[in-house]
């Protein structure tokens, strides 16, 4: 009798056991093409790739790293492009006043989510959820998306300080319309990339304080001397034309490369190249003095970037990156701050 109730007790506590909810740390993926390995550091074999807005069980960290659940085994992806959401963590209740008109509302927590609404100055949402770099807010019958640096004092808000206030910075993505630019190692064009940077340094720049120009905001021919005429007509305070390589016979070459063609502007492209290889950590092929049109026509301080060679496959694919862009356009900008901070 003894043995069975003994026997019951444990099947009473095995049950009761099972049946407490396990709650995991899941890891929300925020870039495409993320790369998982099969160990925490970027000398690990890389065993697959993760895409946005994927979520992942968290097993284990490792300092910068998290080791994630796969359908087959486990594998480690680096945290500076995930969000990790804790169902324990309980969610404090937040308002939020927008500091600039015109503050962009988004439909998911990314700059590649569509724009859905304009927040006004002294606007005031509730905050329903909070996501890596953005929150998420009610907006009448409906929820939006703000970048916190937009918001919040201490992420970043733009300022006196900032160094970009009152700067008119025009951004010249290369070629676009029937001019394609150089092809890439699988058909990718020239214009589209440079298209995808000029926009995501836009919007960095916008976020500093700073007063962007764009000489196609679309994708559309438009002459070489359209874009310095449009340049040299407003109060510019920086011109900045962006490019990519292609050498097809030499698919193995990569790097980055700032040109310039007045000698007053070589300190700018030093700033703007020597930040471009720190945050990329691309191979370096430095500044040039060189007689390109926009450059040499240009009547403000002016420099055309060369930001990676689309001709080599992997470099190629890299560049495409939503992570990669980023670590690009924080190199132009850290450069462009140093330039204004030493004017």
């Amino acid at each position: 009798m003894k043995k069975m109730i003994i026997g019951l007790c444990i099947m009473l506590c095995s049950s009761l056991l099972l049946s407490i909810p396990v709650h995991a740390d899941q890891a929300v993926i925020n870039e495409d093409n993320l790369n998982i390995r099969n160990g925490p550091g970027t000398e690990f074999e890389q065993i697959g790739q993760a895409n946005m807005d994927e979520v992942y069980t968290v097993i284990d960290r490792q300092n910068d790293w998290v080791e994630i659940e796969l359908d087959e085994g486990t594998g480690w992806i680096i945290t500076e492009y995930i969000t990790i959401n804790n169902d324990q963590q309980d969610f404090t209740e937040k308002t939020i006043t927008i500091q600039q008109d015109n503050t962009q509302l988004r439909n998911g927590p990314s700059t590649d989510y569509d724009i859905i609404h304009f927040a006004d100055k002294d606007d005031t949402y509730n905050v329903i959820a909070d996501e890596g770099d953005w929150y998420e807010v009610a907006i009448e019958n409906f929820t939006g998306f703000i970048l916190k640096k937009l918001v919040d004092e201490n992420q970043g808000t733009p300022s006196s300080s900032s160094g970009f206030e009152n700067k008119t910075i025009v951004i010249d993505a290369g070629h676009g319309g029937r001019d394609v630019g150089a092809i890439g190692a699988s058909g990718a064009f020239e214009k589209d990339i440079a298209y995808l940077t000029a926009h995501e340094l836009a919007h960095e720049l916008t976020i500093l304080g700073a007063e962007v120009l764009l000489t196609r905001p679309e994708d559309e021919f438009i002459s070489l001397g359209s874009r310095v005429s449009f340049a040299n007509t407003m109060d510019t305070d920086v011109f900045l034309s962006l490019h990519y390589n292609s050498v097809p016979e030499l698919p193995e070459v990569t790097g980055a490369e700032t040109y310039y063609y007045h000698e007053q502007n070589k300190e700018l492209a030093s700033y703007v190249q020597k930040e471009i290889i720190k945050e990329t950590e691309a191979d370096n092929r430095g500044t040039t003095n060189e007689n390109l049109f926009v450059i040499r026509q240009s009547l403000k301080p002016s420099l055309l970037l060369e930001l990676g060679f689309i001709s080599n496959a992997e470099k190629e694919s890299l560049l495409e990156t939503n992570a990669y862009q980023k670590k690009l356009v924080t190199g132009i900008v850290n450069g462009l701050g140093k330039y204004f901070a030493n004017e």
